[in-house]
């Protein structure tokens, strides 16, 4: 009878065991689903400001109509809904350099740099970029957390039984990003 009672306490621990460990899961996947929620929302703000910002350099600068072109079609491509993390930074890499090629131009109209309007949708860019930055780190942590708890043992066992996997970073592809920059003062 004893023995019986040995058995039943340990299945009994072994069930709370894995009900805690998938509870853990659950909120570790809705961490990184409301984390990416965060990074999407920026991402579309910064999706919101571009036209603005083209309009404005449009008005100064109408003969660059490549870069203007350019700058559109990575927006919507970058604010196509659907995109994996991945798949999303890399829309958001091409975009990126898009948005360089047409502050280049912007460089070339001292009228415009001057402009409130354009130094306004410039400040905003950038406090977005920021706060896009400071999401994906956050986003990038919860990833993490998920991924070693879906790698590591015992956890993985109750991964595989449920289905819950490992996700996708949000990483920066540009080098230009990455790199450090050249300081020279000679």
């Amino acid at each position: 009878m004893t023995a019986l009672w040995i058995v039943l306490a340990v299945v009994v621990l072994l069930a709370v065991a894995v009900v805690v460990s998938y509870n853990r899961f659950v909120r570790q996947r809705n961490l990184v689903q409301e984390s990416w929620r965060q990074v999407d929302v920026e991402l579309k703000r910064r999706h919101d400001l571009i036209p603005n910002l083209v309009e404005t350099v449009k008005g100064y600068a109408t003969h660059e109509r490549e870069v203007f072109d350019a700058v559109t079609k990575a927006r919507a491509q970058a604010a196509a809904p659907g995109s994996t993390p991945a798949q999303q930074a890399q829309q958001e890499g091409i975009l990126g350099q898009a948005l360089g090629r047409l502050f280049a131009v912007a460089e070339a109209y001292p009228e415009l740099k001057a402009s409130t309007t354009f130094l306004e949708l410039q400040r905003e860019l950038t406090e977005t970029e920021d706060r896009i930055a400071a999401g994906r780190r956050f986003f990038n942590a919860n990833v993490r957390a998920m991924n070693t708890r879906v790698e590591s043992f015992p956890s993985n066992l109750v991964a595989s039984v449920f289905g819950f996997h490992g996700e996708e970073y949000f990483e920066v592809e540009d080098e230009a990003v990455r790199s450090a920059p050249t300081v020279d003062f000679s």
